[in-house]
């Protein structure tokens, strides 16, 4: 067993002596150099302090196996609380939950909401430690309180940066360093006017504004559909309309993961992601043009690390070789083959969606919900666009969608 002790930016006067005990038996105190500076100085000479290898992960397996065999009272000290951004989530991951005890001190982000005065409940923490610090872009909504854990004093300038070119300028935004120790100080300011370097140990508490409101609304939240224009495309793309009613029935949920089978730019596979917390998609596309935009887009939403592309043509990728899905949406190179197979690789529950748009991919549609069951429905757009003084119906073409779920004993 492993015990991972936090402690606040104060040290060892901020601990209260049962953690005191608890560090002063153990053989072995494991953490980064900071932590181990902070405690070391009351613990007997004859305790091992050991640092964290560097690179972590690879090592960290092999480094664990080496302690656990040459100690059986082994402590990690930690920032604030383990499981926040810690290492504690790390070590459960390795060595499982019924090795590792956690004893949290107070984080840096309810330290931060404190002096902010703002309740758990209407705050969101988002933390970019060791990660673009676009991933703060999906919560991006007006009136929205976000407490954003950085990794570098750099960073509060640099997200003043990012808040303004998409628009969010209008922010306010407190950068906090040091929380609950004797450097602890602050600067508050507009995202647009925020410049220079804060010490490290740092977050960011936003208050979100935007520049442009209209803009802003029209992207913000998580809700499907939105403009066409929320991505980098060229064309190839299923419209807002039709992606808002392909989304209702995929059903986008926390952490679930989407297959978006000929995913021509990515807007389904992207606006999935942006519906729901932790959704991720694996995308895969034929051209690899596109399939280097969806990339792309999905960097500039801030969700590079929650979309994978592949190229490849969706009548030959083994769809048995992709992380397991809980939906599947086919917009592109739709045929009854390649239905079969998404619907024969989902598991029990897992919602299919497919789009057909010509005579040929709404018989094979026909066919699958022969099959299937589910519900077929035939979407009709029309929009008012001029007709010299006038305004005119002009139809888009229309979408034929199979929405099917997968029973949990299905006799195909």
């Amino acid at each position: 067993m492993i015990d991972v002790v936090g402690l606040g930016d104060d040290g060892w006067a901020g601990l209260d002596e049962g953690r005191r005990s608890r560090i002063r038996r153990s053989t072995t105190l494991v953490g980064g150099r900071r932590h181990l500076d902070l405690v070391g100085a009351h613990v007997a000479d004859d305790v091992r302090l050991v640092p964290w290898p560097s690179p972590l992960r690879p090592a960290l397996r092999e480094f664990l196996d080496g302690l656990l065999a040459a100690s059986d009272d082994v402590v990690v000290l930690a920032s604030g609380d383990p499981l926040r951004s810690g290492i504690a989530s790390t070590l459960i991951e390795v060595l499982g939950e019924d090795a590792v005890s956690i004893q949290p001190h107070v984080g840096s982000d309810a330290l931060a909401r404190a002096r902010q005065g703002w309740s758990a409940e209407e705050s969101v923490v988002v933390t970019t430690v060791g990660r673009d610090l676009r991933v703060v872009l999906p919560h991006l909504a007006p009136g929205a309180r976000l407490v954003v854990l950085c990794s570098t004093g750099a960073d509060p300038a640099r997200l003043g940066v990012l808040l303004t070119e998409h628009g969010w300028g209008a922010s306010t935004l407190t950068a906090r360093w040091h929380l609950g120790g004797p450097l602890e100080g602050a600067r508050s300011g507009r995202a647009d006017d925020f410049t220079g370097t804060t010490p490290d140990l740092v977050l960011c508490c936003l208050e979100t504004r935007a520049s442009d409101p209209a803009a802003a609304a029209a992207t913000a939240g998580p809700v499907p559909g939105r403009p066409e224009d929320f991505i980098d495309h060229d064309g190839q793309l299923t419209k807002r309309d039709v992606r808002a009613s392909g989304l209702a029935r995929l059903r986008p949920t926390v952490g679930a993961h989407l297959w978006d089978l000929g995913a021509g730019n990515g807007s389904v596979a992207l606006e999935w992601c942006l519906a729901a917390d932790r959704a991720t998609a694996t995308c895969v596309e034929r051209d690899a043009t596109r399939a280097a935009r969806i990339t792309a887009n999905a960097e500039t939403l801030g969700l590079a690390s929650r979309v994978a592309v592949l190229v490849g043509d969706t009548t030959t990728t083994d769809l048995t070789s992709l992380p397991p899905a809980d939906a599947v949406f086919v917009g592109g190179g739709l045929d009854p083959d390649l239905l079969d197979r998404a619907w024969a690789t989902l598991r029990p529950g897992g919602r299919l969606v497919a789009h057909a748009v010509t005579l040929e991919g709404e018989s094979a549609l026909l066919a699958t919900h022969a099959r299937t069951g589910g519900e077929l429905t035939r979407l009709a757009v029309e929009r008012a666009v001029p007709l010299g003084r006038y305004l005119s119906w002009t139809p888009a073409r229309a979408v034929v969608q199979l929405a099917a779920t997968r029973p949990t004993e299905d006799p195909t």
